[in-house]
């Protein structure tokens, strides 16, 4: 039978023993050593598989993870400009501070919800608040007949909420929306489209806002799953062009822009709103006029400020006085009178 190594490696060094005696130390010391390694090898040759199968994965996690790039703008990338699937990979350069600063600075004018700055005014179907309420006969005087959401406000502390109330759907980065989620598509005027089933109370509130001598305008209701991925690229690449990496300018745009099939926009019940005076969908919108009326009004007729100022660490999307959900009058009055998210609104539920 043939000997293997380790029989002939033990073998041979006894022999060597036998007429070297004095030698005992080191070599016990030398085969000691070359058998743990021989021993090693043939484990790791049994193995091989399952560990070279390991190892793989976890280069997989590390390549595709977000958190395997760094958060900085000025990391360099050597891998040559490619373009997949509408968005340009470009290789990164050293970021132009002042461009960056330039758009950190006017964020809100690129805002994935504001239409109007990202494709031009031009582009866009456009109406006044008469134009809207003179193509809506039906709704035209609401508030002047008592009738409409704004004729009775409750208090609705202990008004019992159904979770699967259509008006009350969570939708964010972590909720997306459900594949089988429906709902009629009704037309605010022209071009402009929402959940049919807001509309009396959306024509209502801008009736009042009109009485009250406010000039609130309809910026942009519903999109679809098209054109909030048109939104969100466009995001992207306006961050990449100023030296991010892909990952970085996903990151970033995802603050100020909410993804595909995680858009409220998307369901019809969520409405931009600005004014002829003052188009830029910013910060500065909550100090117009028309911005304080929402705030103080909206909940009347069932919107909510959707993505408050402070409350970026649970809405995940900074501060949009500008953007309004409706969620009915009901769940609306609770949610502002206790100043809470709508996130907040559903850990309550349960």
């Amino acid at each position: 039978m043939k000997k293997t190594f380790r029989e002939k490696f033990i073998g041979y060094y006894k022999q060597v023993l036998k007429k070297h005696r004095w030698l005992k130390l080191p070599i016990l010391i030398w085969m000691v050593t070359v058998l743990s390694v021989y021993d090693a090898g043939l484990w790791l040759g049994a193995n091989a598989k399952r560990y070279s199968c390991a190892v793989l994965l976890l280069l997989f996690l590390a390549v595709s993870s977000s958190f395997a790039f760094p958060e900085t703008l000025s990391a360099q990338r050597t891998s040559p400009a490619l373009e997949e699937n509408g968005i340009l990979f470009t290789a990164e350069q050293e970021v132009d501070s002042e461009q960056v600063a330039f758009i950190e600075a006017d964020d809100g004018n690129f805002e994935s919800y504001d239409d109007v700055a990202l494709l031009g005014e031009e582009e866009l179907d456009t109406y006044t608040l008469d134009e809207i309420l003179e193509s809506n006969e039906n709704y035209k005087d609401l508030v002047q007949t008592g009738e409409g959401s704004v004729a009775v406000i409750q208090d609705y502390s202990d008004y019992v909420f159904d979770p699967k109330d259509w008006r009350l759907i969570l939708v964010n980065k972590q909720h997306s929306i459900p594949e089988d989620y429906s709902f009629p598509l009704g037309t605010i005027t022209g071009s402009m489209k929402c959940d049919e089933r807001i509309l009396e109370d959306l024509l209502a509130m801008m009736q009042a806002a009109k009485a009250d001598g406010i000039d609130l305008e309809v910026c942009s209701p519903y999109r679809d799953y098209n054109r909030q991925t048109y939104l969100f690229e466009r995001k992207i690449k306006l961050y990449m062009n100023a030296g991010m990496s892909y990952m970085d300018a996903y990151k970033t745009a995802s603050k100020t822009v909410t993804s595909p099939n995680a858009s409220e926009h998307q369901i019809g019940l969520a409405i931009d709103f600005y004014s002829s005076t003052y188009r830029n969908l910013d910060e500065g919108f909550a100090d117009t006029a028309t911005g304080k009326w929402l705030a103080a009004h909206s909940y009347e007729y069932g919107f909510i400020l959707r993505y408050p100022e402070g409350r970026e660490y649970i809405t995940g999307i900074e501060y949009e006085p500008w953007h309004f959900r409706y969620v009915g009058v009901e769940a609306a009055t609770v949610i502002t009178g206790r100043d809470i998210t709508l996130e907040e609104f559903w850990e309550d539920l349960y």
